[in-house]
């Protein structure tokens, strides 16, 4: 048995079958759709279904917004665990784009000073969906094996920054109302079959890494990254989440076998983020080598091939 017991937000996206196998606690976001507060999770209720039908709904035009996890709440939930005398770790949403992570961090020093035999671990996982659920999964997988509070805090931290999450993306419109591309993008985009390709950046942002033209040129781009990053992939739980386009993430799943990888959950994307990037978003997420080093180096690539090409007059 665990001496620690593990909470995420439910941004972290992690299959119901699998927070029950491993134990794992969920505090949920909130999401407004067309004016109702609506929980992005709740324990019973299918996660996938509920995300699908919310798709289905931003496909018909509903208006949805989303609202951060505030520390009252992560105490109320991390305070039975402290009761039964249980450590504590809580996993976030990367803070590089959400303020959940300092509420959380909040909570913890409360927390502490309420509980003092008590440690409580705030893991920023400078990512998002289940680039965060994956971390949650090892935390319990080590703990189950006997490693310490101490060891699983710390290997958490160590590899934070060997979680690679790449995507794409099937309308612009969401990025441009979340400022992440300006309004002239996100038309030229649609108007010439634009897709950009977007990572999970070394500061937990979210940047438009390169773009291609046409949706399979994207899907294979992904492939094409995770070859180049990816570290032992026959080895690790690689994870592809879909804003529901199911044939989209079963082709990818597809091109990554062919580059080596073993075992792959395929979820729908959760509510929360997803609610960010719009239906029809595909993302990737797995471990390789420190992305602020490898994703560095791809770009310098990119930068070159496109300078080639101007010269080229491609």
């Amino acid at each position: 048995m665990r001496s620690f017991d593990i909470y995420a937000d439910s941004g972290a996206n992690i299959p119901d079958e699998l927070v029950e196998k491993y134990g794992i606690k969920i505090i949920s976001f909130m999401c407004n759709i067309d004016g109702v507060e609506t929980p992005c999770y709740s324990k019973g209720s299918p996660s996938a279904e509920v995300a699908l039908k919310f798709y289905a709904a931003m496909r018909e035009g509903c208006e949805t917004s989303t609202s951060l996890i505030n520390s009252e709440r992560f105490y109320d939930e991390i305070k039975p665990s402290l009761e039964a005398g249980k450590d504590v770790i809580i996993s976030t949403i990367s803070s590089g784009i959400s303020g959940t992570y300092k509420q959380a961090c909040d909570a913890a020093q409360r927390a502490m000073a309420d509980f003092p035999a008590r440690k409580v671990c705030v893991f920023d996982s400078y990512n998002a969906s289940m680039g965060e659920g994956l971390f949650d999964i090892y935390a319990a997988k080590m703990g189950d094996e006997g490693r310490s509070f101490e060891e699983v805090c710390g290997w958490l931290e160590s590899h934070r920054l060997n979680m690679h999450s790449v995507f794409t993306v099937s309308d612009l419109k969401y990025l441009k109302k979340g400022g992440r591309v300006s309004a002239t993008k996100a038309i030229a985009g649609t108007l010439l079959n634009i897709k950009p390709v977007l990572v999970a950046s070394a500061e937990g942002t979210i940047e438009v890494f390169e773009t291609v033209r046409g949706r399979r040129k994207a899907l294979t781009r992904l492939a094409e990254l995770f070859a180049e990053e990816v570290t032992e992939p026959a080895a690790q739980t690689i994870s592809i989440c879909h804003a529901d386009c199911a044939e989209d993430a079963q082709f990818l799943a597809g091109l990554l076998k062919e580059h080596g990888a073993g075992d792959i959950v395929i979820e729908v994307y959760d509510i929360c983020t997803g609610s960010h990037v719009g239906p029809g978003t595909v993302a990737l997420f797995f471990m390789g080598d420190d992305r602020s080093i490898t994703l560095a180096k791809e770009k310098t690539s990119v930068l070159k091939n496109i300078a080639a090409k101007f010269r080229r007059g491609d």
